[in-house]
């Protein structure tokens, strides 16, 4: 009697069921980091940009300021993370490695490869 089982193949649907679970985590948590860095990126820019002297309420010259500056940066990073996407399945194609293209989810934080899912 064996401790795994009793056929070589078992073993290895429960260990593909880790594998993509541990996979998923990872995406989750790097989708989290990037929303955290979009997040602090968007606050360090555009609040010195729109924000000459901070005070206890915003004009609503600051507000639409913050809001423009914001929907451009994150369009920005959307452009920037589907590129690297992009370059990274053209990379993965050439190598011809199933292990890229799902490092290219994990660093982007999401299986659909977009920017957090900010797209």
């Amino acid at each position: 009697m064996s401790f795994f089982g009793s056929s070589s193949a078992a073993p290895a649907k429960p260990a593909e069921d880790v594998k993509s679970a541990i996979v998923r985590q990872l995406q989750q948590e790097a989708a989290m980091a990037n929303a955290r860095a979009l997040i602090g990126k968007i606050n360090e820019h555009c609040f010195d940009a729109c924000i000459p002297a901070p005070g206890s309420t915003l004009s609503s010259k600051e507000s639409t300021c913050l809001s423009s500056c914001m929907e451009k940066y994150i369009a920005m990073w959307n452009v920037t993370s589907r590129t690297y996407i992009a370059r990274v399945g053209q990379e993965s194609k050439r190598l011809g490695g199933q292990d890229a293209a799902a490092f290219a989810a994990m660093a982007t934080g999401s299986p659909e490869g977009s920017a957090g899912g900010l797209s």
